[in-house]
């Protein structure tokens, strides 16, 4: 059997990254782990955001969220302590507000592409966008990711103009709409159990293990009648 995850994020968003880092702990110590197939599914905070915003990732914060300079600072340092717990370093310093669609056009690319590794390319944007400074909105930059990871240029390329692919991570968001998500992290194990944001790895865990459980036959147990002893076969013969 197959245990189906659909995980909603967005490349902009800190804490998808440090539950990324925490459900891909749960899932390598998951006994059945190659028998979970996870989808990575669309999701963007602030589809109105610039291509490139100018201005710094506080200055951003500040002037959507309402924020004073002294709130921006003591958030994005909450959530740089929480990160480093996951191994992250993350740079506000360097981080480039920007429109986070193409980078999803490029994970609908690698959805679509056999033999690639869209947890990789995920990791790959994430660290893009928090860790190198990177835009994420830079053609050039979802070309770079995406070579490294086994596509070629010109498919990416292609992906960031193309209405079909676009279309997909459109549908995505509807569909996170229609079921309620309203923040990501969000996590979906087999339609049935949603787990919201950047939870524990045991938490995780113990979500993986219920699922499993859950969707496997239950075992017969008969109850056996005493009615004594009568002749029957077995392996080494008959009674």
């Amino acid at each position: 059997m197959t245990l189906r995850v659909d995980i909603w994020s967005d490349i902009a968003c800190p804490w998808c990254y440090i539950g990324k880092r925490r459900f891909d702990a749960a899932l390598a110590a998951f006994t059945h782990r190659n028998d979970v197939r996870v989808t990575w599914r669309s999701y963007q905070l602030d589809p109105d955001l610039p291509e490139r915003y100018d201005g710094s990732e506080a200055e951003y914060l500040a002037d959507v969220k309402g924020m004073t300079a002294d709130q921006v600072q003591e958030m994005l340092a909450v959530v740089g302590e929480q990160a480093a717990t996951v191994g992250l370093t993350y740079d506000w310093d360097r981080l480039v507000p920007a429109n986070s669609l193409r980078g999803h056009q490029l994970l609908h690319l690698a959805r679509r592409t056999a033999g690639i590794d869209v947890g990789a390319v995920k990791d790959d944007l994430l660290a893009a966008h928090f860790v190198r400074g990177e835009a994420i909105s830079d053609p050039d930059v979802l070309v770079a990711i995406g070579v490294r990871h086994g596509l070629t240029e010109g498919a990416v390329r292609a992906a960031l103009d193309d209405d079909a692919v676009r279309a997909e991570v459109l549908a995505d968001f509807r569909t996170a709409r229609s079921i309620g998500v309203t923040g990501v992290p969000f996590f979906v194990l087999e339609d049935k159990y949603a787990i919201s944001g950047a939870q524990p790895t045991e938490l995780f865990a113990q979500a993986l293990q219920k699922v499993w459980e859950e969707s496997r036959p239950a075992p017969r147990n008969f109850i056996t009648l005493d009615t004594g002893d009568a002749p029957a076969c077995g392996p080494e013969g008959c009674d």
